[in-house]
């Protein structure tokens, strides 16, 4: 089980880092100068890919650590 965990957890830091930045750089997070960071922009093909499989990832590595704890 915890093998299981820590390969999903491998993946979903992948392919957390492969998703694309909203923002140009760290500052205009932090100052807010990036003013369609939140902008309703609809992901397309490869982004809505990695978008699915994160949000995918995410629910497993909850569940199997939830099924860990009480295990």
């Amino acid at each position: 089980m915890k093998t299981f965990l820590l390969i999903i957890s491998l993946l979903l830091i992948a392919i957390v880092l492969l998703q694309s930045n909203k923002a140009e750089s760290a500052s205009q997070i932090i100052s807010g100068g990036n003013s369609d960071l939140f902008s309703r922009r609809k992901e397309r093909g490869v982004e809505l890919l990695i978008s699915r499989i994160t949000l995918a990832l995410g629910m497993i590595f909850f569940l199997v650590s939830l099924i860990a704890e009480f295990i």
